[in-house]
């Protein structure tokens, strides 16, 4: 008679000399886990970082539109906001000190009515009080500067910019080995536990057949799993703690489209990113115009809500024509036969589809039972 073990029962049946001792442990290897397990190696005390897919930076980290973003959209006091001012001039330096390629472009923000043009004028006055520096541009000057956009009124931001986002995590990657830190991909969380004298033990599966699973302990663990990371907190907490609903994740899907160059399609120059004005709830951006590090241009990305994280099809969501006409609503060469479909991303949100804005959580949780 076979009986199944759960991972919480395989878990408890480590003895204490069975498990790998480590000081800090990271979940997830994305652009956050190894920036933040690069910055743990130089503390004192050894760091693993466990990412469960067979590469770092797979997911999210990889499936985005490579942007320095300024920091110009959200509530002044929201994280969001602070970090990403203070995280782009972070990254800029670190990107020059690394030499990981970066080009500081500039976006316009471009308005195509009164309405949109009051929001400008009112964002302009919010950059203002955060200290980002922007700046109206006329329209005469506009049709100079990029005479294949079409703007009613246009907000520049100067401080954007793209990004190579693989050798970014490269170096954070070469910088955290260096540091003595250990990188384990292909190794996938299974069960946390508090371990009753401190610290906390964790169950991994590793996909090697001859050790199919290892047990951690660690003093600290910080939850950087990305769409996953309201599944790791969860493990924690009985099916009723609040977290399930607290902190539960919702998916916004988007697909990425490519400016087909082909004989038939419109040549295009554009020098900078350009983005339309975005919903109320500042759920999207829009589907923005940004450049690659070789100049091509793509467009996107959509929204659509999606149930699955792991629903990378490029297929579904609006039709090609749809997004064709919100594109050239400021690109107005663009027709649905120049596009083609690129790539999908997925953005977890803890603002619910429709919802009002919700900000970053990055807490360390004692209030809660579980310090470190």
């Amino acid at each position: 008679r076979q009986y199944a073990v759960s991972a919480a029962e395989r878990l408890g049946s480590y003895a204490s000399e069975d498990m790998t001792n480590v000081d800090h442990l990271v979940i997830g290897g994305g652009v956050v886990g190894l920036a933040v397990g690069r910055q743990l190696a130089a503390r004192q005390g050894n760091t693993l970082v466990v990412e469960k897919n067979r590469g770092f930076g797979m997911e999210t980290s990889s499936r985005n539109s490579e942007v320095i973003h300024a920091g110009i959209y959200y509530p002044k006091t929201s994280l969001r906001t602070r970090l990403c001012i203070e995280g782009k001039n972070m990254l800029y330096k670190y990107c020059q000190e690394h030499n990981v390629p970066f080009k500081k472009t500039g976006k316009w923000v471009v308005a195509q009515n009164d309405e949109q043009a009051e929001y400008l004028r009112q964002l302009a006055e919010h950059c203002a009080d955060v200290d980002v520096p922007v700046h109206m541009v006329s329209q005469k000057q506009a049709k100079h500067d990029e005479p294949c956009v079409q703007a009613h009124a246009v907000l520049a931001s100067p401080t954007t910019g793209i990004i190579d986002s693989h050798a970014l995590m490269s170096a954070l990657h070469q910088d955290l080995t260096e540091r003595g830190a250990d990188l384990a991909v292909g190794t996938e969380v299974q069960a946390i536990h508090r371990d009753d004298t401190g610290g906390y033990r964790v169950l991994v599966a590793t996909g090697d057949t001859d050790v199919p699973y290892m047990a951690v302990r660690a003093a600290s663990v910080v939850n950087a799993a990305g769409l996953w990371a309201d599944r790791i907190a969860c493990m924690l907490v009985p099916d009723d703690h609040e977290w399930h609903s607290k902190y539960k994740l919702h998916f916004a899907k988007g697909r990425y489209y490519l400016h087909t160059n082909s004989s038939n399609s419109p040549s295009i120059s554009v020098q900078r990113l350009v983005y339309p004005v975005p919903d109320k709830q500042i759920t999207s951006l829009g589907t923005h115009l940004t450049l690659d590090m070789g100049g091509a241009i793509r467009f996107g990305p959509d929204l659509e809500w999606v149930s699955s994280n792991t629903d990378y099809a490029t297929d579904g969501g609006e039709p090609i024509k749809k997004v064709a006409a919100a594109i050239a609503e400021y690109l107005p060469m663009i027709q649905a036969k120049d596009l083609a479909p690129g790539y999908t991303g997925i953005r977890p949100k803890l603002q619910l589809p429709g919802g009002v804005f919700r900000d970053f959580v990055i807490k360390e949780e004692s209030d809660a039972g579980f310090p470190g």
